[in-house]
């Protein structure tokens, strides 16, 4: 054992420094499922900045210095607080904010959510849908991004009006009828968060014939 040791030390160490990278300072996720369409597509790997809001011990959830405050707009990943499964959404309301849903449109601090149209993506149907996914620009309190429906899928389009907690954050996917966030898991403590997603490193058409997509190569995420 003491000789298969000596002989990998290089490996080990590479290994070790890797781990200690990936749960400290960057981190990259495989996207399997289509959550964050129309921004994040199924078979991209995101780039995670770990240091975006906390330094945390490596290969630890135990948070040492905060270093940022996340704001609304930021996609993060974070472990869901309802089964532990690691999850990338979108913050839309932050402590402090009174956030509702009528009629899918969003109503935060009392003001209403803007929508205007954009053309869908060719594969943005999903779930098997005959269908093709209706993109808008959702525009409320300065942040913009795209997001979509997908018309006859049941999903919560409304909940009352809610006053996010300091410390908790309301989190949405931008496939707003296709994601398990927050109208279905509850708030996202800080503490559950893993890092801010910052681009598109690589990608890969996982629901065709598996060639890269090369235009989305580093993207950034907004």
């Amino acid at each position: 054992m003491r000789s298969l040791l000596r002989q990998n030390r290089g490996f080990l160490a590479f290994m070790l420094l890797l781990g200690l990278f990936r749960t400290a300072i960057a981190d990259w996720n495989p996207i399997p499922s289509g959550s964050m369409q129309p921004n994040i597509l199924e078979g991209d790997v995101v780039l995670v900045n770990r240091l975006a809001y906390d330094l945390k011990l490596p290969l630890t959830d135990r948070v040492l210095l905060a270093l940022a405050e996340p704001q609304r707009g930021d996609i993060v990943t974070f472990t869901s607080p309802s089964d532990g499964v690691r999850l990338i959404k979108r913050i839309v309301a932050i402590g402090g904010d009174s956030i509702a849903m009528r009629d899918k449109r969003l109503i935060l601090n009392g003001e209403v959510a803007g929508y205007a149209e954009r053309p869908a993506l060719a594969d943005s149907a999903t779930l098997g849908a005959p269908w093709q996914a209706q993109v808008h620009l959702e525009q409320i309190a300065g942040e913009q991004h795209a997001i979509q429906w997908l018309p006859g899928v049941a999903a919560r389009d409304n909940f009352a009006e809610l006053r996010i907690p300091d410390g908790q954050y309301l989190v949405l996917g931008d496939n707003r009828d296709n994601s398990a966030d927050s109208r279905y898991i509850g708030l996202v403590p800080r503490r559950m968060l893993i890092g801010k997603a910052v681009r598109v490193l690589l990608s890969v058409d996982i629901l065709g014939a598996w060639w890269p997509r090369l235009e989305r190569f580093g993207q950034t995420l907004i």
